[in-house]
């Protein structure tokens, strides 16, 4: 399943109504990686994974498959998987012949049929023997996860394309499907482009990630160079959590784990605020206190054990230069 390299050019798509979703988006998925879309609702990531599929014709601009211009081509001459958030699965039908059903259409031998269904249900965990008989109505969330992805990857797709397919599953289910979504991307070497508007998904699964707002895309880069170097506030602000302070020529950024709680007279800071603390928040690991310092708040995220304050007590907080930056709005 090699997968493909994806650029969109350019990519305009207007709705009626005047509704303006993607405004010039340009984007590179490299080929074998999985590429993130971040962004909140309305932001225009959808709208684009659906242009890269087919399910939706641009206004302006184009997609390209490994420099092959596939714009005008529908969904199924561009060889691509998709998983959409609902999973769209047929309850009619029962598991084998869910994730069979491209295959029929391609109308491929009942031979190739079953060894690329046992295939495809193991690849994502399930086994063919147990899990192939079964309506999907009888089965988790999580495993009715695992068969809308065995339906999309049993194409052998260029390109997988996959819409928040976890949204709906609680957070340890979520995270046990993430890393088998890296395993078998690892395994395949398919190109991924994945839509999601949680920062922690996004971390988890990325090799890059676009950040995407109002319909373009404001910052591409792997994981650590998208948190560690936003390209403005509102990337810093969307991209894990950030204090978003106001300074000369723009907005200084620090993240909450850079902060620290000063004792009396210690040093080894470039900056120092005094404040009063407006709350203590207990978070697994972490502990996060909130610092009011004129008019703005300061969160400060400390190792579960440290010598915690009480809410109103008086603080003052710190960080060093090299873990500050400075941002445009």
């Amino acid at each position: 399943m090699p997968g493909v390299e994806v650029i969109a050019e350019g990519v305009v798509k207007t709705y009626s109504g005047g509704t303006t979703a993607l405004r010039g988006v340009d984007l590179e998925a490299p080929r074998g990686r999985i590429t993130t879309l971040l962004g909140p609702s309305g932001c225009g990531k959808t709208t684009l994974l659906k242009v890269i599929a087919g399910l939706e014709r641009p206004d302006r601009g184009r997609i390209l498959f490994d420099g092959r211009d596939v714009t005008g081509l529908p969904p199924e001459r561009r060889n691509v998987g998709f998983v959409f958030q609902d999973l769209a699965l047929f309850p009619h039908l029962n598991v084998f012949e869910n994730v069979a059903f491209g295959l029929r259409v391609r109308r491929l031998p009942d031979p190739e049929v079953r060894r690329r269904v046992r295939w495809a249900l193991e690849l994502v965990g399930l086994d063919p023997g147990e899990y192939g008989s079964r309506r999907v109505n009888q089965l988790s969330g999580g495993q009715q996860q695992r068969v809308a992805l065995a339906r999309a990857l049993v194409v052998e797709p260029s390109v997988l394309l996959l819409d928040e397919p976890f949204a709906h599953l609680d957070y340890k289910i979520k995270q046990r499907l993430l890393l088998e979504l890296k395993r078998i991307q690892r395994e395949t070497g398919a190109t991924v482009v994945y839509v999601t508007h949680d920062q922690n998904e996004a971390m988890s699964v990325s090799h890059r990630i676009a950040v995407m707002r109002d319909g373009l895309v404001v910052q591409v880069g792997d994981p650590v160079e998208v948190y560690e170097r936003p390209a403005n506030s509102f990337v810093a602000s969307f991209f894990g959590e950030a204090n978003i302070l106001p300074g000369e020529g723009g907005f200084i950024v620090v993240r909450p784990e850079s902060v620290r709680l000063l004792g009396p007279g210690e040093d080894g800071v470039d900056y120092r605020l005094a404040g009063v603390v407006d709350d203590v928040v207990f978070q697994g690991p972490l502990v996060y206190v909130y610092v009011r310092v004129n008019g703005s708040t300061v969160r400060a995220a400390l190792p579960r054990g440290a010598p915690t304050p009480s809410v109103g007590d008086r603080v003052v907080v710190g960080w060093s230069r090299r873990d500050a930056r400075v941002v445009a709005e």
